[in-house]
Order: structure tokens, then C-alpha cells, then sequence
């Protein structure tokens, strides 16, 4: 018996020092896999913000942009058939998306276009605007517009002409979404991603593009209303109505938040994950994950963003929807940023794993 006990003694000993091995090499690589993220989102981040800071012409600038339409379209080349070529300068943001041959495209066009304009965002779009008549065309008007979205933002964001298009096509299965802008300021890629998902839409490729910079918010309608004649099937509203919401909260936070726009953006997504697989059931459940992922994330909250946050996931929570596509953006998101979104779980996993065994290990020694 005594030899048994020593023996015992012994293992708890050895295994105590294995179990806090395990425990160092789990959290070092976690911190060191955040520390390279941050180093490389600085990178690659820097200049981008100060773009989105240039591009933010919709907040209060809708009437501006609205005298500068001429002026905007006069600076641009015409080419020999009288149709518009982009301007130099516009760059794509997001996933290089492509209209390939064999895809059928849905598009989604501001009513308000003037011919020019339309023809600009088609050669944006890569559509020969000589070709639109073999494509499903729908249009979005400045109502529709005020009916979605009055109620989150003011007036002066929504503006009063529908501008902003849309084409979507259908990925494979289990490719998520894929989303390029041109000449897009309020609305990012990452919270068009973030927001669609929510919605519900799944599987689609999907450019965004205007005539010159403007918000995006009659694109966000158009791409709803594209999804819907792709699939045939109705979007569940209040879903929508969360996507909306969940979109202006994340402008929101982008201004008065201390965090990279896509830091912000990526936590929600894990936010937004944690909801769909339960974890948070209460109020202090949902504040006590905002402030670890905003650690996580390094994103500075204030008491008035986490009510934002706290509000908005909540509001997830008590809806019936399908969260496979909010799972799979949180994953891209974790990818992009080498961020495990099972970091915690896994190892609180493996704690209890070790433990059993050597229980199990323990309990067949008096067997």
C-alpha cells in the first residue's frame, strides 16, 4: 500500500508539471498569435483608415454630393460609343470580386442613376451596359431606402437620391460571402459581410459600387432585394430589421470607439458567434463577453458603446434565425486575423480532458 501511495504521489507530482506546461504553451501561443495579428493589421491598416477618413461623405455630406453630381460626372472620361469610363482613381476594397461568364448576375440599381452614372457603376461592376437587357434588374428608390433604414440613422446619411448599386451572384456552397466596393465611404466591407450575415444571406458574391463616393445604404437595400430574386425566398424581416441595426451600430462604434475599424468589426463577428452557440444567456453574461473581446480585440469601449452592444445582442439573441452564416463570418474572420474564436473553450477543454484521464489513470491503480 505504502509503495502504491508513493507511487501516486510521484505521478500527481510529474503530472502537475506536464498539466502546467500544457497551460504556458496554450496561453503563450495564443498571446503570440494576437501580438503578430496586431503587428500586421498596423501594417496593412494604417493607410486604409486614413481613406475611410476621406471617404466619409454621406454623414452630413449628402447635400454636397448631391451639387457635386455634374461636376463629378463632367471629370470623368467619355469614351467614343458616349458611355463613361471609371475614374482612374477608384480602387477596389474587399475580395476582388468578378462577374465570371456563366455566372447569372441579380443587380440592384439606384433609381436616381442618371445615364452616365449608370454606365459607370456597370464598367465598375465589369457589365457591358450595352448587355444589362440580359440581366435580372431590379431598382432601388430613395422610399425604400427611408423605409429600412429611418428609423436607425437620420436623414441626412440616407440622403434623399438612390445612388449606390449592386450585382450578386450565387458562390458554392459553404464559401460565405465575398463583398467588393467602389466608391463606398460609410458602409466597409466588414460590415456589409457582418450585416448580411445576420440577414441571413449566404453563399454570394456580391460588388458594391457608385458613381463617386458616397454612404452604400441604397446598396445594402439592393442587395436584400437581389438575394431575394436569386433564391426566391423572403428574408426573414426581423432579421433584416437586426442586420440594419447591427450595420449602424458598427459605424457607430467605428467613430467613437479606440480600436482598428476591422478589429471592431471582427468583434462583433465573435460576438455574434457566441450568441448563436448559447453561451450568453443573461445581461451580465453578454457585458462580461463584450469586455473580453474587446481585450481580445484591442478595442477601447466606453460605457455608451457597451449599452450600444449590449442592446444589439440582446435584440440577436431573442431571434429565430439561422446562424450558420453568422458562424461562418466569424470563422473568416479569425482567419483573416489568426484569432482562434475557440480559444477559450478549447482551453478549458483540455483542462477538463487532462484532469479526467488522470482520474481515470488514478482510479485503475486500486482496480
Amino acid at each position: 500500500m505504502k509503495k502504491r501511495m508513493l507511487k501516486l504521489m510521484s505521478i500527481l507530482m510529474v503530472s502537475s508539471v506536464i498539466f502546467m506546461n500544457e497551460t504556458s504553451a496554450i496561453l503563450a501561443s495564443g498571446s503570440v498569435a494576437k501580438q503578430e495579428t496586431s503587428s500586421e493589421s498596423k501594417n496593412d491598416n494604417g493607410q486604409d483608415y486614413k481613406t475611410d477618413q476621406d471617404e466619409k461623405t454621406t454623414s452630413d455630406n449628402n447635400k454636397q454630393s448631391t451639387n457635386s453630381d455634374t461636376t463629378s460626372d463632367n471629370n470623368q472620361n467619355t469614351t467614343s460609343d458616349n458611355t463613361t469610363k471609371p475614374q482612374a482613381e477608384v480602387k477596389e476594397k474587399g475580395d476582388d470580386v468578378k462577374v465570371k461568364e456563366g455566372d447569372k448576375p441579380y443587380l440592384s440599381l439606384g433609381s436616381d442613376l442618371s445615364p452616365d452614372q449608370k454606365n459607370t457603376v456597370l464598367r465598375l461592376m465589369g457589365i457591358d451596359p450595352n448587355k444589362l437587357g440580359d440581366y435580372d434588374v431590379n431598382y432601388v428608390n430613395n422610399t425604400e431606402e427611408h423605409q429600412y433604414l429611418d428609423s436607425k440613422i437620420s436623414s441626412s446619411q440616407i440622403g434623399s437620391r438612390s445612388l449606390s448599386s449592386v450585382v450578386v451572384t450565387k458562390a458554392s456552397k459553404g464559401s460565405g460571402i465575398k463583398i467588393s466596393t467602389y466608391n463606398i465611404g460609410y458602409c466597409t466591407v466588414g460590415m456589409y459581410k457582418n450585416a448580411l450575415a445576420t440577414a441571413g444571406i449566404q453563399d454570394a458574391n456580391i460588388i458594391v459600387a457608385a458613381p463617386f463616393k458616397i454612404s452604400g445604404t441604397a446598396a445594402l437595400v439592393g442587395t436584400f432585394k437581389a438575394y431575394k430574386n436569386m433564391t426566391g425566398k423572403d428574408l426573414d424581416q426581423k432579421a433584416v430589421d437586426a442586420s440594419l441595426e447591427e450595420i449602424v451600430t458598427t459605424g457607430q462604434l467605428e467613430q467613437s470607439a479606440d480600436g482598428k475599424k476591422e478589429n471592431i468589426e471582427a468583434m462583433i463577428a465573435d460576438l455574434k458567434q457566441q450568441v448563436a452557440n448559447n453561451q450568453l444567456k443573461t445581461d451580465d453574461d453578454i457585458r462580461k463577453a463584450i469586455d473580453d473581446a474587446a481585450k481580445k480585440y484591442d478595442v477601447k469601449l466606453s460605457e455608451k458603446d457597451i449599452d450600444k452592444l449590449l442592446n444589439l445582442l440582446s435584440k440577436l439573441k431573442k431571434l429565430d434565425i439561422d446562424w450558420s452564416a453568422v458562424k461562418n463570418q466569424a470563422q473568416n474572420w479569425a482567419n483573416k486575423l489568426g484569432i482562434s474564436m475557440d480559444d477559450a473553450s478549447s482551453f478549458w477543454d483540455k483542462i477538463v480532458e487532462f484532469f479526467k484521464s488522470l482520474w481515470d489513470f488514478i482510479v485503475g491503480l486500486f482496480s
